[in-house]
């Protein structure tokens, strides 16, 4: 990496962390998810860029070259062969079961029963294995050769997918000076029980018919979801960890409140507390929920607005507390001109971004099918009207050295078999160093105990 690109690499950052702690910087940062729209611009299909690890990158540093302007670059590409090692029927991939130009699909439904809550809350891995992969998991139906195969082939792929991304982000940084956007991913419990297992239908149900069950196996699978955040987030705590939220929009705010909030707020708060700053895509019409979000410490939380909600009452919600990105229409980044993006981007910054605290966006993205005109119009906006001062870029903001840190306060991490039961059962006296040789058994079966829950 030249001086130059880490110099370049430094500014960005610190930008771009700067402005979600609601610091002064020198401009309004550009760090959007361009999806599907670097892949269609580049030349790529979805099918490509789902299955040549290669050109999935490739795409993504010929994008950030070809676009310096941006902070960040995030693709936000899904990897297909997990699910076709394990033939889900919970995902749809472009090339397989859809046209190779097709985005990949997610298919939702009721693979967990109404009356097996208590058997998921007590014994999570047996329901899995038992009872809930021969459902979803067609490979895992076809016999105990095909079974164990599976596994074993999505564990190479397992560290196969860690392996890109790390090459992916390495190569950003090395040849683009470009950092991403963000580091790690958390799922709120209540999204976790509905997308995988009960479905939107399902969880709606039993927020009527079993609520006490909902709101048990939300905090159960709490402390997993933590942990994994933690496993996979920005070591120097740098990068915020993401979150995409699926559920609130379908929720009225006593709904919320009972049922998402709490074990959101509890995850979110104790990794907030331990120094990680989040990104958090609002899906949806979040307006009755915002109020929310200034109950985490200012200037820890970087809000992406959808386009169904107002940017302009989001910042009078919570904008003061926390960085929001949004603004720009989907239909104007579609079919408008470079002079309507112009336009926007002038507006939005003398209002929700004259104090800083804001950053452009499409609703979560910017559209597949954005025109590429606008796209740099977008970009060119920014740089024209989005300047606070002619100095350098702020520092990077980061609180990894922060004397004040909390260590999150959980369980554990699971264990499928702990070191002692299978010491006792196989008769290993170890005349040698015993927690050299325990710490990797413990490590790969917290490995393969986190594969099974979170795997779907």
């Amino acid at each position: 990496m030249s001086s130059d690109l880490q110099e370049l690499y430094r500014e960005r950052l610190g930008r771009y962390t700067a402005c979600i702690a609601l610091q002064e910087t020198d401009r309004v940062p550009i760090s959007f998810g361009t999806t599907y729209f670097a892949t269609k611009h580049m030349g790529y299909t979805y099918q490509q860029v789902n299955y040549d690890p290669k050109a999935s990158v490739q795409m993504e540093v010929d994008f950030a070259k070809k676009y310096p302007q941006q902070d960040t670059q995030r693709g936000n590409v899904s990897w297909a062969p997990p699910a076709d090692i394990t033939a889900s029927v919970m995902s749809r991939s472009p090339g397989r079961d859809l046209p190779p130009t097709s985005l990949n699909q997610f298919v939702e439904g009721e693979y967990m029963k109404a009356d097996e809550y208590r058997q998921f809350i007590e014994d999570p891995i047996g329901y899995k294995l038992d009872v809930f992969y021969p459902r979803v998991l067609g490979e895992y139906t076809k016999g105990s050769v095909r079974r164990y195969m599976m596994f074993l082939k999505s564990g190479f792929m397992a560290g196969f997918t860690s392996a890109m991304n790390r090459e992916k982000v390495q190569r950003l940084k090395n040849e683009c000076g470009m950092p991403v956007p963000s580091q790690g991913s958390f799922t709120a419990p209540f999204d976790l029980l509905s997308d995988s297992y009960r479905g939107l239908n399902g969880i709606m149900r039993d927020m009527f018919r079993q609520p006490d069950l909902v709101k048990e196996a939300c905090e159960a699978v709490l402390p997993e979801v933590v942990h994994r955040a933690m496993a996979s987030a920005d070591s120097n705590k740098h990068l915020p960890i993401f979150i995409a939220t699926h559920k609130p929009c379908f929720m009225s705010p006593k709904q919320f409140d009972e049922f998402y909030w709490p074990t959101f707020y509890k995850g979110v708060k104790m990794l907030i507390d331990a120094g990680w700053p989040f990104r958090i895509f609002l899906e949806g019409d979040w307006t009755p929920h915002w109020h929310h979000l200034n109950e985490f410490p200012k200037g820890t939380i970087l809000a992406d607005v959808d386009n169904e909600a107002d940017i302009f009452e989001a910042k009078k919600a919570f904008g003061h507390t926390q960085a929001i990105t949004g603004g720009i229409p989907t239909d104007m980044l579609i079919l408008g001109t470079p002079e309507d993006i112009k336009a926007r981007v002038k507006l939005l910054c003398e209002t929700v971004g004259k104090d800083g605290g804001w950053m452009p966006n499409g609703g979560g993205h910017i559209p597949t099918d954005t025109k590429p005109e606008n796209f740099v119009a977008l970009l060119e906006a920014v740089n024209e009207y989005g300047r606070y001062h002619t100095g350098p870029a702020p520092e990077p903001v980061t609180r990894k050295d922060d004397p004040n840190l909390i260590a999150p306060d959980l369980p554990e991490p699971q264990l499928v078999t702990p070191w002692e039961v299978v010491k006792e059962e196989y008769g290993w006296s170890i005349p040698g160093d015993e927690e050299l040789i325990k710490s990797w058994w413990d490590r790969l079966d917290r490995m393969a105990y986190n594969w099974v829950i979170t795997t779907r």
